[in-house]
């Protein structure tokens, strides 16, 4: 399975919570509540999951995973974690997270 693939079954599944998938940065993210908290850039699926949280470490911890840097330029997000492909398992998982902390 693809990680475009990957990507639409999550969208798929959350959006029975409000969310939508749609373009940010020129990729692929995914939006709820007029805030964006997932996007993909190639294998790698990012969310913001809000620097200083317990799931912001977490995530930062997989290997291979790192701030987003969406531009390329070494300007990386502070609230967001990139999380490769080979991680994939948890991508469904970060999704919810960085939904539900649009609520916060």
């Amino acid at each position: 399975m693809t990680s475009d693939d990957l990507f639409d079954e999550i969208a798929t599944d959350l959006a029975v919570r409000g969310a939508t998938a749609g373009a940010m940065f020129g990729k692929r993210g995914l939006k709820a509540h007029g805030k964006a908290f997932a996007c993909l850039k190639g294998d790698l699926l990012a969310f913001r999951l809000g620097d200083g949280t317990p799931a912001h470490a977490e995530a930062l911890a997989l290997s291979g995973a790192e701030l987003f840097d969406p531009s390329g330029k070494h300007r990386p997000f502070k609230d967001w974690v990139a999380i490769p492909v080979a991680h994939a398992h948890a991508w469904p998982h970060y999704a919810e997270t960085a939904l539900d902390s649009l609520d916060d």
